[in-house]
């Protein structure tokens, strides 16, 4: 098992949207030995929102910078060791509030954060359900991506849609064109509630590029995970 904790937090209040898109458009972010993970013979990506919490980077738990929202977009891979399949996500986008996160994640690691203003909000309803909203603020517009759930959290089914989707315990980031960076994610199995609706509204050709724009509108399926605390560890480095 890896040894360094890049990150230890609480991930809570996991919102994932998922789109089926064209596998071609994925295909530049793929990073070395690694390839497609499908669901059903069907590429997704997911837009998440969720809430880091109790943050710590590297063992240090930096003033004002514990506690954040993040909106990512991610995409699933899987890579052989030459002993087994490891199921992994690979982020093409990472949007949170704090500019200290970008720094060391990228430099250190290649990731692809981004800091811009954001904000969220939690408002039980009439009806007894849950509107979770998370946004943030590009070229002076707030972008919004949420979720209206039933408050009834059941366990993950084995081979269901919601265990494809969060059930995936590796990271790869592409360092260069034929090495890759592997590590591990660590946190109990999550229990999930039904979306009884959602909303994306952004602008998807400055986040993300013009290629996602045909794809990032009526998702193929939505969930809501509650979280845990979560260990992110460094793994390797491998090369194609």
């Amino acid at each position: 098992m890896a040894k360094i904790k890049f990150l230890e937090a609480k991930w809570h209040d996991l919102i994932m949207l998922n789109y089926e898109v064209d596998p071609e458009i994925l295909k530049p972010y793929l990073p070395a030995a690694t390839e497609l993970d499908l669901w059903q013979g069907k590429a997704l990506v997911s837009m998440v929102g969720f809430m880091f919490l109790d943050t710590r980077v590297l063992g240090v738990r930096w003033p004002w910078h514990a506690d954040f929202e993040e909106v990512n977009l991610r995409f699933y891979v899987k890579h052989f060791d030459g002993k087994e399949w490891k199921r992994g996500a690979v982020f093409i986008s990472e949007l949170v509030p704090k500019f200290i996160i970008p720094i060391i994640a990228n430099n250190l690691y290649n990731e692809h954060y981004k800091a811009l203003p954001m904000r969220h909000s939690v408002v039980p309803d009439a009806n007894g359900h849950t509107q979770y909203l998370y946004e943030w603020k590009l070229n002076g517009q707030w972008n919004k991506l949420g979720a209206t759930i039933s408050n009834e959290f059941v366990d993950i089914d084995p081979a269901s849609p919601e265990e494809f989707i969060f059930e995936h315990y590796w990271g790869y980031n592409q360092i260069n064109a034929n090495t890759t960076l592997e590590y591990a994610v660590e946190h109990i199995a999550w229990q999930v509630s039904p979306v009884i609706g959602s909303v994306f509204e952004a602008d998807v050709a400055s986040l993300y590029g013009k290629q996602f724009e045909p794809f990032l509108k009526q998702p193929y399926s939505a969930f809501f995970a509650k979280g845990s605390d979560v260990v992110v560890r460094v793994a390797r480095k491998f090369k194609a």
